[in-house]
């Protein structure tokens, strides 16, 4: 069968190349009827628009890229499903880059997006990072970004967050009211932004309480499921809490296996809050108590954030911050 291009499309309906080109682009300057009836005759032909020419020619890629430090977490397949959402409304398409907290890869990721391959980057920061100059030292050249859940404070770039200093007071606050008082905070990270504000969120609900704050209660995780599970068993055995915070999912998930290798009954021997999305918490048992962050929305807003500057109606110099609210959901994993 022979291939049908957009000439041959344009000479059966006896129009021009261009005023076929614009119906694909879907112009306002086409006609309805015009525009259904180029529409029609692709369908009846078999023609499909080489979009990727198209967006050479105007220069785009129509696609945008995310970084995230991991996919495991449910928190971001939700975020980058806002994201998602929003980038087709506008007819772009989305690229995923999983950078495992490794702040070399983060870079390698950047550089290569410089190449044309996306117009736009929504980006969560890696775990590792210790210079992060390098987005500066772009200049001119660097895509517009926006920071999404994870930031670097001297970037300045739009961002979406959530109030993290208040979720992880409340989370904290919910153990003490609980009964607890020797309360394990685990944190994989506690330099990056996020991992500050969250831990400083602890620390003041303690102080609120007249608790003492214990710097041996702070357990630094890992990235590596196999590690998380010795130093989780570890701290439980050594440190002896009543009450465990896991300021990510994965660390509260590692505490159930730790608690049931040990034989330590939740919520009874120790209470476990935990920063999660999962849909499932509900179902594990015991139900897990979570501080959950509006994941969907924070993807959308930060892609909406990202097509404000992609389609002129902010400078690439705004900095706009949005905070969204994460919420308390009590269930048996923290239960008196």
């Amino acid at each position: 069968m022979e291939r049908i291009n957009i000439k041959k499309l344009a000479e059966a309906l006896n129009l021009s190349k261009s005023t076929v080109s614009r119906a694909f682009r879907d112009n306002s300057d086409i006609k309805p009827d015009t525009k259904e009836k180029i529409l029609a005759k692709a369908r009846e032909l078999n023609y499909e628009p080489n979009h990727y020419a198209s967006n050479l020619r105007e220069q785009k890629s129509r696609t945008i890229a995310i970084i995230v430090p991991e996919l495991a977490n449910n928190y971001f397949s939700q975020a980058i499903h806002g994201i998602e959402r929003i980038a087709r409304q506008h007819q772009y398409h989305i690229l995923i880059y999983v950078t495992d907290d490794d702040y070399q890869k983060e870079v390698d990721f950047i550089r290569h997006l410089h190449n044309g391959r996306a117009d736009g980057i929504i980006m969560s920061a890696s775990g590792e990072a210790d210079d992060h100059a390098y987005l500066n030292n772009l200049g001119a050249k660097r895509l517009p970004l926006v920071f999404f859940d994870r930031i670097y404070d001297d970037i300045e770039a739009p961002r979406v967050i959530t109030n993290d200093y208040d979720s992880s007071f409340k989370a904290t606050e919910h153990l003490i009211q609980q009964g607890c008082k020797r309360i394990c905070y685990l944190v994989v990270n506690k330099n990056l932004s996020i991992g500050k504000t969250r831990m400083r969120g602890y620390q003041d609900a303690l102080a609120k309480y007249e608790i003492p704050f214990n710097e041996k209660l702070i357990v630094d995780c890992s990235n590596s499921y196999e590690e998380n599970a010795l130093i989780i068993k570890n701290a439980l055995q050594d440190l002896k809490p009543d009450g465990v915070f896991a300021s990510v999912e994965r660390l509260a998930f590692a505490t159930y296996y730790a608690c049931f290798d040990l034989n330590l009954r939740i919520p009874d021997d120790l209470k476990v809050i935990g920063f999660s999305s999962l849909e499932i918490a509900p179902l594990l048992n015991p139900s897990l108590t979570t501080m959950t962050q509006p994941a969907t929305e924070i993807g959308a807003q930060a892609a909406q954030l990202l097509f404000n500057i992609l389609e002129g109606q902010e400078s690439v110099e705004t900095i706009q911050e949005v905070v969204l609210k994460s919420k308390l959901y009590g269930r048996k994993s923290t239960a008196k």
